[in-house]
């Protein structure tokens, strides 16, 4: 029997009362207290009073979350009461029960010591009782008594007294109610993010949708949320499960139907049961003019949400509704634009939902590792999935984990079934067959390439994923080209609907299990039922097939055998062998067969509806011969097929979009055909070392991307597309770039050229982005590189005689010069400084000031990271100099042991620092690790920790390189993100730093002092100067207006919510046109936007803001701001300038548009607005320094870093703390 700590609570209150004294008059008032407050209170009438009180009674006390004993003078009267008092504390001690206490017209010194008219009702009660249960009464009124309570006898007003009470039990309940969500994983950031979605800050009604797929945890956020809220919200409900509930309601018709709906909200909301609904303009009637938090959990459709919430019209200012539901297609109906996305927990949050459930503890048991996170994967991190798989494992040994793990992983547990194969059974046929192809073939697949192979069914492909997509069934991922993936217990699901299609395997839709599949093949049962085949040979020992085994399957239209362990592939693994004589059937639309054992295909293969034709690790020495019907093939991959030597005429292939030939090794041309290709888009010859003749004097325009890195006799450069936007040539023979690669390749952003064998780097396009040159024979940066003006990133590792990186192009993000063992000077010069990453890896003459590398010039810049893993010149003082002084995400560098700076200290990968006080939301810190020599290849995290809260995480990255001795690795950061609530920082004392990293030998902590306030003042009257506020929330309106009106500035960006009044030139969108009338060549201006964030999309990356100015249709001035840091509100952003970049232009003949642009796409331009400023000459300027300057002042909780050009404050929750205005010295 579960404990009564277990018990589902159904009552808020359970009262324990003497009827005669209180029933009528005080109890009532103090219920109805508890009703306005949404408190459910225990009732016994129905249940018959005796001697004793009964099970019915006992149940409710457990059931209760609070008792409130009303001790009146008559109470010790009742031998039921004082039993009632006895089971109530019996609950108190077993199970944490809350009991408060009301003296009702009694002294409590009477009720202790059972003296005066309550000690005389008492004894009477014990008379003819047996001296156990008189004991056991006396006890549990003198422990009762003790409990400080309310004494009637102490106040004048009962009503007051009755109101107070209430609150007070209102107020326990919220602490306790709390407590039911203390072992939810992950609740907090959910909950932080919905209440900024809600925007109590706004007065108007709103509404909002949570939105995800079943069994992740909508309703259990939604309850959370309620009780979050509810207290503060007179009229509250939340209506559970209403999935088609007034369609549900048999016996009346539609239209009563919907009244009931509407009776039930009304019910709830007033807490009454006699609400009379007669119409459907009830809930307006009754709500208009009242504040009311309504949530409905579990909507599935439109009509229910018109029925209960059509308009936001029918509530008070302040009122929220919250509207859960899988299908995103509801929301969007209803017009409800702010919606919120569940998303799937992160690995370590499975494995704990995991561990609460099974071991009901946050971790793994000792020896269960490996078991736990296989299950864990195994249900795909759905919360469901896990909480029911872990206590159905809970209490049983490791053996009998791994013993279920296969029943896992082939079968479905009923109670998940029962609740995803709702979304399935609503779905029309179509799309249920379209959710099956997926579910048994797709997974992982692009969206074009399920639309091609599916082009010539009756399913409505791009509607139908849409579809699937909206109601949570599959997820669309937008990496380029869009992917789709389904969780891995909804393709449970779908392979279970296709088991049940029959009982006979082959006579089922789909093959997907392997023992299956081998015994349909082998027995040769397929019939034309069978349309698809995915077969995993991974786990399967050789066998062999007959040439009949796909006879009977005349239908067959997807064949995919493959091996999931794929870097075991090569062909020398053949699993599946084939008789001579396989006929092969004409239907295929997809054929992958990795390791295909045979030489060529069958020269009865018929592929004309061959859209997809992928043989990787095969033994193929050809494909066919002559042409073939290929008008449908989009894919060609023969990659790793070592023994391939000819590739067959594709001039047939048309419609070729993909020619993957990687690692084709005995490939020696590529055929003369590929100038048919005229759809062809990537072209992948990478490893192809034998291949030495590719056509020239063709021109593929629709080619994009070419991989020929590694083909190490190609002498040829593939000038073949002039609108490449990738290329790789790399590890070739090529010895010069040909000219017109400058004048004519527009497009190319990334190049990877660089080889012993190239003698000239001089002919790299303007446009490229992303420069890779490494292993070339050079001293200095080529001119051709100073003159790129977009170049983001840089690579020119192994240039062995490189000796000087000056001249690099101010627009880098990053510069790995990795191995550049003679590099003694360097010099960077960056646009964005806190984007960039320097890595100088193994240059080995890196070593301080005296050697030309300018260590304060290089470090004291901003950047996002540094790296000098090997760079053993360094010196003690330059190490210094970067630990310590330098503005960084992270650097690593050798060194022996930890810096003396670094305080905190602890053997392994984790450490605590506990505060005498508490941290605050300005706190920063540096984090060392000391890291013995060792390969190290992937990323390390920094994880902040408090009160089991992530509340902050770094991270650095490194690709497979060994360190050939100890190094650090230092990360730098603000104890909190900027999206972490302040409650947590208010009571935060103590936080754990953990490593994800095994092999630390020692980790340190230095807690970084916060520098009190930033001043800025009339240092800012820089035009060139860029200033940032992002997510200071609390700067007030004077601020806000000294910023924009009195400094000078390339721009500034700070919170705003309006567009001020001085820009009188404004519109709703992103453009604007000014009247040539108004305009001069020396006019200047300033242009302002309204920029809101969508909160569920927070930008990771950097993102560019720009203001274009043309005018007739030319561009004239371009101003463009990067940021890089996620706004959490809405902000403006204030541009100022010149209208023409060229001072030349005298005169204005025509309107100027202005043009605002955002290159993140959640990030949306609500309005903008132009102010026109005065003419700029030097009166001008003297009269802007006679203005009085505004000081500004700023609580420093983050650190400001400074260049010429650049002063930036980016976190949230930054204080402002005044304005102070000077008089200037000539007034």
């Amino acid at each position: 029997m579960a404990s009564s700590s277990s018990c589902i609570k159904r009552y808020h209150v359970f009262p324990s009362f003497h009827g005669p004294d209180v029933r009528r008059g005080f109890l009532s008032h103090l219920r109805h207290q508890f009703a306005s407050k949404g408190i459910t209170t225990f009732k016994d009438h129905e249940i018959e009073r005796g001697h004793t009180i009964g099970p019915e009674l006992v149940q409710a006390i457990r059931e209760s979350r609070v008792s409130v004993i009303l001790l009146s003078k008559n109470y010790a009267s009742s031998s039921w009461c004082l039993d009632e008092l006895v089971e109530i504390l019996n609950c108190k001690k077993a199970s944490g029960q809350i009991v408060m206490t009301i003296f009702y017209q009694v002294d409590p010194s009477d009720v202790r010591k059972q003296t005066g008219d309550f000690g005389i009702a008492f004894k009477k009660t014990c008379e003819k009782k047996s001296e156990e249960d008189k004991k056991r009464w006396m006890e549990a009124l003198a422990y009762v008594a003790n409990i400080a309570g309310e004494h009637s006898l102490n106040w004048t007003d009962e009503a007051a007294m009755v109101e107070k009470f209430a609150s007070d039990v209102s107020n326990k309940l919220n602490i306790t109610l709390s407590r039911d969500f203390d072992e939810i994983v992950g609740l907090q950031p959910h909950l932080r993010k919905l209440i900024t979605l809600l925007c109590f800050e706004r007065d108007e009604a709103k509404m909002i949708g949570i939105w995800g797929p079943a069994g992740i945890g909508k309703s259990t956020i939604a309850r959370a949320l309620f009780n979050h809220l509810s207290s503060d919200f007179r009229l509250r409900c939340f209506m559970g499960n209403l999935k088609g509930s007034y369609k549900s309601i048999m016996g009346v018709d539609d239209y009563d139907s919907k009244l009931g709906l509407q009776n039930q909200l009304l019910s709830k909301l007033l807490n009454q049961r006699d609400v009379r609904v007669d119409h459907l303009g009830a809930v307006k009637e009754w709500l208009h003019d009242q504040r009311v938090l309504i949530i409905l959990d579990d909507v599935n459709d439109l009509e229910e949400l018109d029925v209960l919430v059509r308009e936001l019209s029918w509530f008070g200012l302040g009122s929220r509704i919250i509207v859960t539901t899988e299908d995103k297609k509801i929301l969007k109906a209803h017009g409800i634009q702010d919606v919120y996305h569940v998303g799937f927990p992160s690995s370590e949050e499975a494995l704990e939902i995991l561990c609460l459930s099974a071991f009901k503890q946050r971790y793994v048991q000792d020896d269960f590792e490996n078991v736990a996170n296989r299950v864990a994967s195994l249900c795909g991190r759905l919360p469901l999935g896990l909480c029911v798989v872990g206590s159905s494992l809970r209490g049983e040994s490791k053996e009998e984990w791994e013993l279920q793990l296969s029943r896992i992983e082939n079968n479905l547990d009923r109670k998940i079934e029962d609740i995803l194969r709702v979304g399935y059974d609503r779905l029309s046929k179509k799309d249920k067959a379209l959710f099956l192809h997926i579910a048994c073939i797709f997974i992982n697949r692009s969206v074009d390439d399920v639309t091609s192979m599916l082009a010539d069914s009756n399913m409505d492909v791009k509607n139908g994923l849409k579809t699937l997509a909206i109601k949570s069934l599959v997820q669309i991922h937008n990496f380029f080209p869009p992917h789709i993936t389904m969780h891995s217990l909804l393709q449970l699901l779908g392979r279970q609907v296709v088991h049940e299609q029959s009982n006979e395997l082959g006579k089922r839709q789909f093959l997907v299990e392997a023992e299956e599949i081998r015994h349909v093949l082998a027995n040769e049962t397929g019939t034309g039922s069978v349309i698809g085949i995915s077969f995993d040979t991974y786990m399967m020992g050789e066998f062999s097939i007959s040439g009949r085994a796909f006879e009977g399957m005349r239908n067959l239209r997807f064949l995919k055998i493959y091996n999931s362990d794929y870097w075991n592939l090569k062909g020398k693994n053949v699993r599946l062998r084939i008789a001579e004589g396989m006929e092969y059937l004409p239907h295929l639309r997809l054929l992958h067969w990795d390791s295909y054992p045979r030489k060529r295909l069958p020269p009865t293969f018929q592929p004309q509806c061959l859209v997809e034709l992928c043989m990787k690790f095969s033994n193929l020495e050809k494909l066919w011969g002559g042409i073939q019907p290929l008008a449908n093939l989009k894919t060609l991959n023969l990659s790793f097929s070592s023994r391939l030597k000819e590739i067959p005429n594709l001039s047939g292939a048309t419609n070729l979009e993909t020619l993957s030939l990687l690692s084709c090794s005995s490939l020696v041309e590529l055929p003369s055909s590929i100038r048919n290709l005229h759809k062809l888009e990537k072209l992948n010859m990478m490893g192809c070392k034998k291949l030495r003749v590719i056509p020239t004097n063709i021109n593929l325009a629709s080619l994009e991307e070419v991989n020929m890195y590694g083909c190490s006799r190609l002498r040829t450069f593939p000038d073949i597309s002039r609108n490449i936007s990738y290329l790789d040539v790399m590890n070739t023979k090529i010895e010069d770039v040909p000219a017109s690669v400058a004048e004519r390749w527009l497009r190319l952003e990334e190049f990877h050229i660089g080889s012993k064998y190239l003698k000239s780097s001089t002919h790299v396009p303007e446009c490229v982005r992303y420069l890779y040159l490494s292993n070339i024979d050079i001293k200095k940066i080529p001119d051709c590189v100073i003159r790129l003006r977009r170049l983001h990133s840089l690579d020119i590792k192994k240039c062995r005689k490189l000796v000087s990186l000056q001249g690099l192009p101010p627009s880098l993000f990053n510069v790995d010069v990795d191995d550049c063992v003679s590099l003694k000077s360097v010099c960077f010069s960056f646009y964005k400084p806190k984007s960039a990453y320097i890595t100088l890896d193994d240059c080995k003459c890196v070593k301080s000031e005296k050697d030309a590398i300018r260590v304060s010039s290089l470090f004291h810049n901003p950047v996002r990271g540094i790296r000098l893993f090997n760079c053993f010149s360094l010196e003690e003082e330059a190490r210094r100099v970067i630990i310590q002084q330098c503005d960084y995400q992270n650097v690593c560098l050798p060194s022996k042991e930890i810096p003396p700076d670094f305080t905190h200290r602890a053997k392994g990968n984790s450490i605590s620092i506990i505060s005498s006080g508490t941290f605050s939301a300005s706190s920063r810190f540096k984090a060392c690790l000391l890291l013995p020599p060792d390969e190290y290849t992937g990323r390390t995290v920094c994880r902040l920790i408090s009160k089991g809260v992530v509340i902050n995480e770094l991270e650095f990255y490194s690709f497979h390189h060994t360190l050939l001795s100890e190094h650090l690795l230092v990360f730098s950061g603000a104890l909190f993100k900027e999206h972490i609530c302040c409650e947590l920082d208010a009571t935060t004392s103590e936080i754990r730093f953990e490593f994800n990293c095994n092999y630390i030998i020692e980790c340190g902590v230095q807690m970084l002092a916060d520098e009190g306030e930033i001043k800025l003042a009339s240092s800012f009257h820089d035009p060139n100067r860029e200033v940032r506020f992002l997510n200071c929330m609390k700067l007030d309106e004077e601020a806000r207006r000294a910023i924009v009106q009195r400094w000078a500035y390339k721009y500034v960006c700070f919170p705003g919510k309006e567009i001020p009044a001085e820009f009188t030139h404004r519109a709703t969108g992103n453009s604007v046109t000014i009247a040539k009338g108004t305009l001069s060549a020396s006019t200047s201006f300033r242009a302002c936007i309204l920029l809101s964030p969508n909160l569920q999309h927070l930008a990771v990356f950097g993102y560019t803001i720009a203001c274009r100015l043309r005018s007739k249709g030319v561009l004239i001035n371009e101003l463009e701001c990067y940021l890089d840091y996620p706004l959490l509100t809405e902000h403006l952003l204030v541009f100022r300038g010149a209208l023409f970049k060229e001072r030349r232009c005298i005169e204005v003949d025509s309107d100027i548009h202005f043009e605002l642009s955002c290159d993140e796409e959640h990030y949306k331009i609500i309005e903008c607005g132009i102010q026109i400023m005065a003419e700029e000459g030097e009166s001008s300027s003297r009269k802007r320094k006679k203005q009085s300057d505004g000081d500004v002042k700023v609580s420093k909780d983050k650190n400001v870093f400074k260049t010429n050009t650049h002063t930036c404050w980016s976190n949230g929750l930054k204080k402002l703390v005044g304005l102070r205005k000077k008089k200037n010295k000539r007034e």
